[in-house]
């Protein structure tokens, strides 16, 4: 605001407020206007129509007894059609404003619960908006935007809050340990099972090939050498393998087979327990039959 002499200029986005003898007169727009201090007439104060803003910290208590502050930014501007009620009306708005910051959070929050803050801040925000609006725009002020830009637990309680998330996260990862603990061991059984009927097979295989190599051996040494039993043939194979057997034990430096009793006559008597095992089975199926 420049003056000289009767005249006096008004900067952009600003109002005059103008006076004769004390009495209000009109609101000056910007630019240059001529005020005659001679018949009382004064430019008594001058009023911003910018936005501004006001950051509010409350303190409150929710409703699980938990003492939070709540950081509120406040953005108003005065309206230009009423510049006459926000210059007289009010003498420091801002305080006027953070007053009803603070009823308003002060009766919303608590009614909820610290999780449920966090959650509703924005209708929070909200209700101390309307509430701002219907209480300033008698006073001539608008209410352009209010937010929580801002929600602080006591110190404590956020430490107790970070300790019950890592408790939790950390639960939850021994379980899905555990889980995976408990896939890996049901595909190990499944693999083992799988490999012992492999091996099985393998097994029930070789045996029955032995058995054929052996039937085909006494059928061939019986045709080529007359007068040769089946009995005959067994004992010659059974005292070839025992030979075979008791070189292979030789060969190896750390071998702990042992035989008993130990000695060739001794193959003669594995034979005919075997025989005659073979033989009462055999006759016990035909009793049974």
């Amino acid at each position: 605001m420049g003056q000289t002499c009767c005249c006096m200029q008004i900067d952009q986005a600003t109002v005059g407020i103008k006076e004769r003898w004390g009495k209000f007169e009109e609101v000056l727009d910007p630019g240059c206007h001529v005020v005659n201090w001679c018949f009382g007439s004064s430019i008594v104060g001058l009023l911003s129509l910018r936005v501004q803003q006001l950051d509010v910290r409350c303190e409150t208590k929710t409703k699980d007894n938990v003492f939070v502050t709540v950081v509120a930014s406040v953005q108003y501007r005065a309206m230009p059609s009423k510049a006459k009620d926000a210059f007289y009306q009010l003498t420091n708005p801002r305080e006027q404003i953070q007053a009803y910051v603070f009823d308003v959070v002060r009766a919303s929050v608590p009614k909820l619960n610290l999780d449920d803050v966090f959650e509703q801040k924005n209708d929070v925000a909200r209700t101390v908006e309307e509430e701002l609006e219907k209480a300033m725009s008698n006073y001539g002020y608008e209410i352009v935007q209010t937010l929580i830009v801002d929600i602080e637990p006591d110190e404590t309680v956020k430490r107790a809050m970070n300790e019950i998330n890592a408790a939790a996260r950390l639960r939850l990862a021994t379980r899905e340990k555990a889980e995976a603990e408990k896939i890996l061991q049901v595909k190990r059984a499944e693999a083992e099972a799988e490999a012992k009927y492999l091996s099985g097979q393998g097994i029930a295989r070789q045996r029955q090939a032995i058995v054929d190599g052996l039937r085909e051996s006494v059928l061939a040494f019986s045709s080529n050498v007359p007068g040769t039993t089946s009995k005959d043939v067994m004992d010659m194979v059974l005292i070839t393998q025992y030979f075979d057997t008791m070189k292979e034990i030789g060969a190896a430096s750390k071998s702990s087979t042992v035989f008993i009793p130990h000695g060739p006559g001794s193959i003669r008597d594995v034979a005919d327990q075997i025989r005659n095992g073979l033989l009462q089975g055999y006759a016990g199926s035909q009793a049974a039959h």
